[in-house]
């Protein structure tokens, strides 16, 4: 029968075994100074160094604070990595004079500023070896399409993909200008309900579009975005407009130049009319604004952390978007609010310019209301940057008029019969083999993939250091326990070590995709499902998140862990909300999912569905 302590009898029994050891060790150490003779010098008298002798480590100045046997054992339960009480003693016995002289950023002076550019000199490469880098060649068909004449509302409008946006302002069936002041007006009319506007942008916007608007009359037309309104993620700098990050010490921040991708849509002819909201520096859909709601079900949040572009792109209040991902926060608000998500391969599209939350994982991409509309996007800000240095020369392969019979299709078997599955996910595997394609069964070792958030919560925490150290993160709207301020909190107890065995982890992991994905074009997987999410991110896999038909819920939907103070609303009878499949490519092979993704929203035909409340 086990042996059940109270918390008071283990501390005091675990006192009285540390006095004893400290005791024992203590007088072993008293008998052998006395055999050895008195010593050289006292601790800490400074000595001249032999010639020729190397240094040697757990030699420095003593630095830092008193530490204690008692002190190790209570921070060998924050690592879990248990000493014996031999090992506690030495181990506690030179610790001022090994490890904390290495902690210079603490201990000072501090005579390095690690600036927000800079980024760690390791550099995550999402191929392995052996592994394809993509396509040889670039090569982009847009499809054939009549977008038919104008609508007569401002609101089919609106909500028109861009694909026929772009097509009514190259032949000059409605102007930049007016399509601008359509946007506008609409987020004059809805923004209070949403909260995903955290700045508008009319002067940059209106001379803009003045200016596609003369280019196009002169035939100079740049291409398929030449005109078109879109909204940015406010972690993107814009230069003289405030990127806030969604956080309340940074409202006021003004940056001095644009983001690249910024610079790739201003070159492209876009039309900047908004910054839109995240939740606080890149996590779930609070900022300092408030919470941004789903345009569907406004009792809920528009999941996040690129909240304001997937409410903004659902609601018909921008024709395109950027969000950012570093672990779900394109695929998540795609979900949510029922919105076309591509999130590319990691180091395609280049972040310079960008909030930085994990140097290794973040990545920028478009959020629409189409498939199609997700590669024009990308085509505009792909490419390498020379201030990132993660970014890539790759190429683009897109075909929207290839056939898609005879792909193969992997998926998981097992996924497909539990949660977060639904009866949308089966229905999709099921149009996979109706459009002609071959439905793989694959699977990966049942291993702790959650770890290898061991590397974004160090980064995160790295990132954010200083607001942390100085207590900005306490001005944050959300300080519950799974909030980034108590996250950057936790993050100075991982180990070191256990950081160095996630990152080789992943390794083996990219290896594992790289298996996979040898086997199959793509995959279809739930797109909630946490392992696909975590293990593609981190191997740096491209996803598409697409519509692909309806659910209903009986409570309201959250990113946040459950708090029983403040319930989620519940309904009577359950709401209609849009419902998404995620498809994962081989890496820079957005061309592919893109392409069965278009192949199966016109086979789901639910993407032209509009939030009611925003359809008029």
């Amino acid at each position: 029968m086990t042996d059940h302590k109270t918390r008071r009898q283990f501390l005091a029994e675990a006192s009285l075994s540390l006095a004893g050891a400290t005791a024992l060790i203590s007088g072993s150490e008293d008998r052998a100074n006395a055999q050895a003779g008195p010593p050289t010098s006292m601790p800490g008298t400074p000595q001249t160094p032999t010639p020729g002798a190397p240094p040697a480590f757990g030699t420095s100045p003593e630095v830092g604070p008193e530490v204690s046997l008692a002190t190790f054992a209570e921070a060998e339960k924050l690592v879990q990595a248990p000493l014996t009480q031999h090992d506690r003693a030495i181990v506690s016995g030179n610790w001022r004079r090994s490890m904390p002289a290495l902690y210079e950023r603490r201990t000072g002076p501090r005579k390095v500023a690690l600036d927000d550019a800079a980024a760690p000199y390791s550099n995550w490469n999402p191929v392995v070896l052996g592994q394809s880098h993509g396509p040889e060649t670039d090569l982009f068909v847009r499809s054939t399409i009549d977008p038919g004449p104008l609508p007569s509302t401002d609101a089919e409008i609106a909500f028109a993909p861009v694909t026929k946006l772009s097509l009514w302002i190259e032949k000059k069936q409605i102007t930049s200008e007016r399509l601008t002041k359509i946007y506008f007006d609409r987020i004059a009319k809805y923004d209070d309900k949403l909260r995903c506007v955290i700045t508008l942008t009319p002067e940059i916007a209106i001379k803009q579009a003045r200016q596609a608007d003369r280019e196009i009359a002169a035939g100079k037309y740049r291409g398929p975005l030449h005109g078109i309104p879109w909204g940015g993620k406010d972690l993107l700098d814009t230069a003289g407009i405030r990127t806030t990050y969604g956080a309340e010490f940074y409202k006021d921040r003004i940056p001095a130049s644009d983001a690249a991708v910024v610079e790739r849509l201003h070159a492209a002819g876009a039309v900047m009319i908004a910054k839109l909201s995240l939740g606080a520096l890149a996590l779930n859909d609070i900022w300092f604004g408030g919470q941004t709601m789903n345009p569907w079900l406004l009792e809920e949040g528009s999941s996040g952390s690129s909240a304001g572009p997937g409410a903004a792109t659902a609601a018909g209040l921008v024709a395109f978007s950027i969000g950012s991902e570093t672990e779900g926060s394109i695929v998540s608000p795609s979900m949510r609010c029922g919105v076309t998500g591509l999130r590319p391969t990691f180091g395609r599209v280049p972040r310079s310019g960008a909030m930085t939350l994990c140097w290794s994982l973040d990545k920028l991409g478009p959020m629409t209301r189409s498939v199609e509309d997700t590669m024009l996007v990308l085509q505009a800000i792909s490419g390498p940057h020379p201030s990132d240095l993660a970014s890539v020369r790759s190429h683009l392969e897109f075909d929207a008029k290839a056939s898609v019979k005879g792909l193969r299709v992997g998926y998981f078997p097992k996924w497909m019969k539990e949660a977060p599955a639904t009866e949308v996910d089966l229905n999709a595997l099921a149009v996979v083999k109706k459009l002609g394609m071959e439905a793989v069964p694959v699977s990966l070792p049942d291993w702790p993939y959650g770890s290898l958030n061991i590397i974004l919560f160090a980064e995160a925490a790295a990132a954010f250091e200083e607001q942390t150290l100085d207590h900005r993160v306490d001005q944050l709207k959300m300080q519950v326990p799974d909030a980034w301020p108590n996250t950057f909190r936790q993050a100075r107890f991982l180990s070191a070590v256990d950081m160095v065995q996630a990152d080789r982890l992943r390794r083996k992991v990219a290896y594992q995709m790289a298996r996979v994905m040898g086997q199959v074009d793509l995959l279809l997987v739930p797109a909630l499902r946490d392992e696909m999410l975590t293990i593609s991110n981190f191997t740096g896999h491209p996803s598409l998140t697409l519509r692909a038909g309806f659910v209903q819920v009986a409570e309201a939907r959250s990113d946040w862990a459950p708090d029983p103070e403040h319930p989620l609303p519940k309904f009577s009878p359950p709401r209609t909300v849009p419902y998404g499949i995620t498809l994962v490519g081989r890496l820079f092979e957005e061309g592919i999912i893109a392409r069965v993704g278009l192949a199966m929203e016109r086979e789901f035909a639910v993407y032209q569905n509009n939030p009611p409340t925003f359809d008029g």
